[in-house]
């Protein structure tokens, strides 16, 4: 007997509902960016104070390590010192020491003659015992202390840098100074003196020779230290 209620079709699909269609026809809203700014601000600001604070701890140590060490020693100073005297050493320089003129040899009139065996010279030379010859150009201070001991009742004390560019130039002044002596004031037993000084800063060249020159060589005081000339490359 064949049953008649049984079917091999399938039921047909249940219609989808209304609400459930509309919802997926639309997108879904983005995520705000609020979120993430303010990460971001966050994070710039925790670096900010990160360096900060490593920067108080630095400043922190380096003053509490130098308290520690506490004044340089004995040992530091003297080889400070050191260094500075051998920096010293090789500069350019000349220290002149003058010498009384000796009437029995003739010799350049009015020039301060230098006694080398007493002056420091280096890296400049002399000539005649009378002019420096510079080897090295460049901006030198040039200075002189004349001192006299005898007065001029005609002219005023007086002393001049000489300069020649080489050595058959015209000589020119470069520089000058006065003092003057009262021939009137003191006594007998205290020597009246005075002293010219100068000195300058002047631009020299190979080759240039730079000498002293008074308006009488017998009214210069020769004591030691009295009357001196030199100069130092800058």
């Amino acid at each position: 007997m064949i049953n008649t209620y049984q079917t091999s079709l399938a039921a047909p699909p249940v219609p989808p509902r209304l609400n459930r269609s509309n919802q997926g026809l639309f997108a879904a809203p983005l995520p705000s960016s609020g979120g993430h700014s303010k990460s971001l601000i966050r994070f710039l600001v925790g670096v900010a104070l990160l360096h900060l604070f490593l920067t108080v701890v630095g400043f922190i140590y380096l003053y509490q390590r130098n308290l520690m060490a506490g004044p340089p020693s004995a040992e530091g100073k003297a080889s400070y010192r050191a260094s500075e005297k051998q920096e010293a050493s090789y500069k350019i320089l000349a220290r002149m020491a003058v010498k009384r003129p000796d009437k029995s040899v003739k010799s350049t009139p009015d020039y301060l003659q230098w006694d080398i065996g007493h002056s420091t010279l280096r890296s400049i030379n002399y000539y005649h015992d009378i002019w420096l010859t510079i080897n090295q150009p460049g901006d030198y201070y040039v200075y002189s202390r004349v001192t006299f001991s005898k007065g001029d009742p005609k002219r005023p004390l007086a002393s001049r840098i000489k300069l020649k560019k080489n050595l058959e130039a015209e000589e020119k002044t470069v520089t000058q100074a006065f003092c003057n002596l009262d021939s009137h004031s003191g006594s007998a037993e205290i020597p009246r003196m005075c002293t010219a000084s100068q000195g300058e800063v002047i631009s020299l060249e190979k080759g240039n020779q730079l000498s002293v020159w008074v308006q009488d060589l017998s009214l210069v005081n020769y004591e030691d230290g009295s009357t001196t000339f030199g100069m130092y490359k800058l």
